[in-house]
């Protein structure tokens, strides 16, 4: 007999029907008793064998000894995890006859299983059941505590199960199982990200408050510069809590990659918080932009839709800050291999912190710098030029006096206030970008949309050329100006960008390697 199960293969951040036919009488399966697995499986679903004769022994039944071959199609993709015992499993079993196979066709089979019938947790689940829905399957089983996370797709049915005996006693024509629902839009309403940090807890520093608070409103990327202990690291971990929320397919796009890593929570639905990665400097190139043997997202991908922290800047290797220059630009990331080529999302805002020489009191304004100006300039030149052209904002963080440290009475301004502001600004944004898709803040604008919204008066114009005169800056940084102008007048209210405006965002780079180091 000739069965055919279905399974799903996650490639990229997207999810592919895998075809798991089983045959135990046709040609193919004439000759001595045995077992044949093809289709480009790796090791894990080879070995998948022994797991599932101990999984199905465990629940009552055998695997006859016949001649049984299993094709995994497509046959030119390779099949690679542990995720396709349960298929294999219901496979063997309806070949052999020993359940129905009725419903067999109607669902995606996903689960690892153990050798007592235990069904463990997969990887993927919410692509893989767009995936299902995508094609017409009437629904799809899981492992229970990924349930959650694929109900989030509606018109499909969802069973969450936790034993192989549980799913063939459904499928024999047992009775139906609960389906699983979640209400996507009321649970993304309801998960309101709890707040553990706040700029209120920042006392003093405002400059650099408002330049982050400027970097949120317009998605700009930005880096810090100071000695140590003033406060960049304590000032980066608070700027999530003054970004926007996450809209409904923000969140969406998010549990999608998070899902295909496998950090998803247990039982989890939605990630409703945008992301903050900060990977460590040792960190590789593959472990950044993803890829590997086994191709799966990088941190800036994790970092989609939220922020990448990158601390001590040019302590990390040179070229895993180079990788980061187009990914910047494009926000995705195409790895191509021999075998493969698969797209990762990775519109993240960068956010720098690093000393500005190697001991770090280069610019401390009552220690001594006890490096010579050679070392500094080594210690600066590790940042290439077109990487710091790609960041927007570049701001000098100062320690900050006693006085101001040991006030009682001295309170910051709470994220939630100046949360409100960045709102009101991206509101404006998302406005003035609706007729362009894929743009949704001053950061993406493109060269023809700077021309048409980034307009200047005849006195905002002469200082910007003076500044670049000056400063000798270049094309780009000329349009990361206009951009980040562009964000600090949608702060202030203003339909056109002003004088004011245009010396806020010029100051916001006199962080420029050429001209900083005198």
């Amino acid at each position: 007999m000739l069965i055919k199960a279905f399974a799903s293969a996650v490639h990229g951040v997207d999810a592919q029907t895998i075809t798991i036919e089983v045959d135990t009488g046709g040609p193919l399966a004439q000759g001595k008793p045995g077992y044949s697995l093809v289709g480009l499986p790796d090791n894990a679903v080879r070995e998948s064998y022994w797991r599932v004769e101990s999984a199905i022994k465990a629940i009552g039944y055998r695997i006859p000894r016949i001649r049984i071959v299993v094709n995994m199609a497509p046959a030119d993709l390779r099949k690679e995890g542990s995720h396709y015992d349960l298929p294999l499993a219901l496979g063997i079993l309806a070949a052999t006859g020993q359940i129905k196979n009725d419903l067999l066709e109607k669902y995606i089979l996903m689960g690892e299983l153990s050798l007592d019938g235990s069904i463990r947790p997969i990887k993927g689940a919410l692509p893989i059941a767009i995936q299902a829905r995508k094609e017409g399957f009437e629904g799809l089983i899981l492992p229970k505590v990924n349930a959650r996370e694929g109900a989030i797709v509606n018109q499909l049915e969802v069973f969450g199960l936790s034993h192989l005996a549980e799913v063939v006693a459904f499928l024999d024509g047992g009775e139906k199982p609960e389906a699983v629902f979640v209400d996507t839009r009321k649970e993304f309403e309801q998960q309101a990200p709890h707040l553990l940090v706040d700029f209120m807890d920042v006392k003093g520093q405002e400059q650099v408050k408002r330049a982050l608070e400027v970097a949120a409103a317009g998605g700009h990327n930005a880096i810090l510069i100071g000695p140590p202990g003033a406060g960049k690291s304590m000032l980066a971990k608070r700027l999530p809590t003054i970004l926007p929320p996450l809209s409904l397919k923000e969140a969406l796009e998010t549990t999608k990659i998070h899902s295909v890593v496998g950090l998803m929570p247990e039982n989890a639905s939605l990630i409703s918080k945008r992301s903050f990665r900060s990977p460590h400097h040792t960190i590789s190139d593959v472990a950044l932009v993803g890829g590997g043997v086994h191709p799966k997202p990088g941190e800036i991908s994790l970092a989609h839709n939220g922020v990448l922290f990158m601390d001590e800047l040019p302590e990390f290797k040179r070229t895993v800050l180079e990788v980061l220059r187009q990914p910047m630009e494009s926000r995705q990331i195409t790895i191509s291999r021999s075998r493969f080529t698969v797209d990762y999302p990775a519109n993240f805002m960068l956010l720098a912190a690093m000393n500005p020489c190697p001991c770090g009191y280069y610019t401390h304004p009552t220690k001594d710098c006890v490096c010579a100006p050679q070392a500094v300039h080594r210690y600066l030149n590790k940042i290439s030029g077109p990487l710091l052209d790609r960041i927007d904002i570049h701001v000098e963080v100062e320690p900050v006096d006693f006085e101001t440290i040991s006030s009682s009475k001295l309170k910051g301004e709470s994220s939630a206030s100046i949360r409100e502001r960045v709102n009101r600004a991206r509101k404006i944004q998302e406005e003035r970008f609706s007729n362009y898709p894929g743009i949704h803040c001053n950061a993406q604008m493109n060269s023809r949309l700077i021309r048409e919204y980034c307009q200047l008066d005849q006195a905002g114009s002469t200082l910007l050329k003076q500044a670049m005169q000056v400063r000798q800056l270049s094309a780009r940084a000329y349009d990361r100006i206009l951009k980040v102008a562009r964000s600090v007048a949608d702060l202030a209210g203003s339909a056109r960008i002003k004088l004011e405006h245009i010396a806020e965002a010029v100051d916001y780079r006199n962080l420029d390697k050429e001209n900083w180091v005198q």
